[in-house]
């Protein structure tokens, strides 16, 4: 009888990892609150920051085109990265491409958390690293590509460098 009660309470203690594992995650005020303070300070390093950095490294002719390329491959990457970017980096998928499951952030829950943090913050943090990204890209560009060949190749290789 006391062998039995042993092995039930070892076995019982066995069990306990897999009941604490099996709590639902919980998003913490603080993890959020700082992963939101991380996402503004690169936004302010890619608009005012970048822009303004490659603005005076350039001719001053071209320094209202590198402020415009900046400003509107920022644009560009923050709507292409909430159309498809975010559900292709970081869905389940095979090894070079995620899923389209979040495509538009269309099956992504208001409460949904990834570790501490909720979901559409960690899709903002991410996309203001794929901003800056290509921010620094233009900056590489600037005086030597026409506008338009600029959008094309920020789509193009946000599709098949960045997001994979």
């Amino acid at each position: 009888m006391k062998i039995a009660t042993i092995k039930t309470g070892l076995a019982s203690l066995a069990m306990l990892p897999g009941l604490v594992m099996a709590a639902p995650a919980v998003a913490d005020k603080a993890d959020n609150a700082f992963m939101m303070i991380c996402t503004a300070l690169v936004l302010f390093m890619t608009i005012p920051g970048i822009a303004l950095f490659y603005g005076g490294l350039i001719r001053g002719k071209n320094v209202l085109s590198m402020l415009t390329q900046v400003t509107v491959t920022f644009a560009l990457v923050c709507i292409l990265w909430v159309v498809y970017g975010y559900s292709l980096a970081f869905g389940e998928g095979n090894n070079f491409f995620g899923n389209i499951n979040w495509l538009m952030l269309k099956n992504i829950e208001l409460t949904a958390v990834m570790g501490s943090i909720y979901q559409y913050i960690h899709v903002a943090f991410q996309g203001s690293f794929a901003c800056i990204t290509v921010g620094l890209i233009v900056g590489a560009l600037a005086e030597r590509i026409r506008f338009s060949a600029v959008l094309i190749f920020v789509v193009v290789w946000l599709t098949l460098s960045y997001i994979p």
